[in-house]
């Protein structure tokens, strides 16, 4: 049976169609040099630390789908720390079976397909999962297991699928943009043993140019750019907030019950910055919006401020307070310690209580990857640099003058 799928193949795209990279042509889509390098090796553990749109994602589609099919029976894992992230890597994985799944026999033929899983006619299966450990102890003897944003994969999961790999001998690919000096991907790419590693920076993808890495240095930073596009581990060494990329996501749930709040920092030529969005009955904050502006009259900002709204402001600026109100808004005075205000947001990050809509608060998240501790000090007891903190100030009025109780003084 094996004989007569490598048979099919090779007359339908000829020699070269028992190379991975083949579903890509026949997708339309010509391999880089290291995408082919990456699918024509045979290790059985792959790092691949790689630039954000360098198509990381679409080579291991590629490589997952030729396992599935040309194993008969085998189980392919797709792991990512969300379900839309796994998911988006099962979607690439059926778009290249749709290009190929013609010119080779019935034993090709995807007989199931539901949102997280694929099965074939030969009884393989791709499944898609996210990054949750109760949810992948229940399969055994994957042939393939594919990390996707491995750098954000917790430390238990990762420990969780490598005893799958001792009798099936199976492939461990991990993939992911870099997110600082912390967790096993950093660790097996600096010490770990038995890896075959691919290091692809953005310079190695002939998609990205020159000149959209320099827009990105100007607007997000040059620690920024080294992280997502240059394969740089310390871009997130000496940030206030590490973790805050974990608390985005790209849309709320269409029903928010609970109170309306938001946070104001005062600013003529620095940014007034407001946030805003629903603190829930679970006591989950998820923001919704923001407001991001310089050299704008506060009657202008009131304007753009959603009413029904309380307000935890900037309490050096009582004049600015006081006008808030009388334009209707229900303004109060946040609590401005810095200390127990960097120590509540964390709070609600580590717990998992803050969410953050990417597209509607874009100065927050950008806030997020430059908002530094001074990197000539030792302690990060210091305060941070009072630069980028204008956004992340209205927060900090907010989360705190929701959670002082919570807080401990400093």
């Amino acid at each position: 049976m094996e004989g007569n799928r490598v048979g099919q193949l090779a007359r339908a795209g000829g020699a070269g169609a028992l190379d991975p990279a083949w579903l890509m042509a026949r997708a339309g889509q010509v391999a880089d040099g290291w995408q082919r390098e990456l699918l024509g090796c045979t290790d059985g553990k792959l790092l691949v630390c790689c630039s954000r749109q360098a198509g990381k994602s679409t080579v291991v589609a590629a490589l997952a789908l030729h396992t599935a099919l040309f194993h008969a029976g085998s189980l392919v894992l797709i792991l990512a720390p969300g379900l839309r992230q796994a998911l988006e890597l099962q979607a690439k994985l059926r778009a290249f079976h749709a290009a190929v799944e013609g010119v080779l026999g019935p034993w090709a033929r995807a007989v199931r397909a539901t949102a997280v899983e694929t099965v074939f006619a030969q009884g393989s299966r791709v499944v898609a999962l996210p990054g949750n450990e109760a949810r992948v102890r229940g399969f055994s003897g994957p042939r393939l297991i594919v990390l996707d944003e491995a750098a954000r994969i917790p430390e238990a999961l990762y420990a969780t699928v490598r005893p799958m790999l001792a009798v099936s001998r199976g492939r461990l690919v991990a993939l992911s943009t870099p997110f600082g000096r912390r967790g096993w991907f950093w660790r097996e790419w600096e010490t770990g043993n038995g890896w075959r590693r691919f290091r692809v920076p953005w310079n190695l993808c002939p998609r990205i140019d020159a000149g959209f890495i320099d827009s990105e240095r100007e607007a997000l930073g040059q620690a920024w750019v080294d992280q997502e596009y240059g394969c740089s581990f310390g871009a997130g060494e000496g940030l206030v907030y590490p973790t805050f990329e974990q608390c985005l996501v790209e849309r709320a749930p269409e029903l928010l019950f609970g109170e309306a709040v938001g946070g104001i920092d005062f600013g003529w030529r620095n940014p007034f910055a407001a946030v805003w969005g629903t603190r829930t009955r679970e006591d989950e904050l998820w923001l919704t919006g923001e407001r991001y502006a310089s050299r704008t009259v506060l009657g202008e900002h009131a304007k753009g401020l959603p009413r029904g709204t309380r307000w935890y402001a900037d309490p050096s600026g009582p004049t600015e307070i006081e006008e808030l109100r009388w334009a209707g808004l229900r303004v109060w005075p946040g609590p401005n310690a810095l200390r127990p205000g960097i120590a509540a947001v964390h709070g609600r990050l580590e717990s998992g209580r803050l969410k953050v809509v990417r597209g509607a608060c874009p100065h927050l998240a950008a806030e997020a990857t430059r908002y530094r501790y001074d990197p000539d000090t030792d302690s990060h007891d210091e305060n941070p640099l009072d630069r980028d903190n204008h956004a992340l100030a209205a927060l900090r009025y907010l989360v705190l003058g929701m959670d002082r109780g919570r807080v401990a003084r400093s």
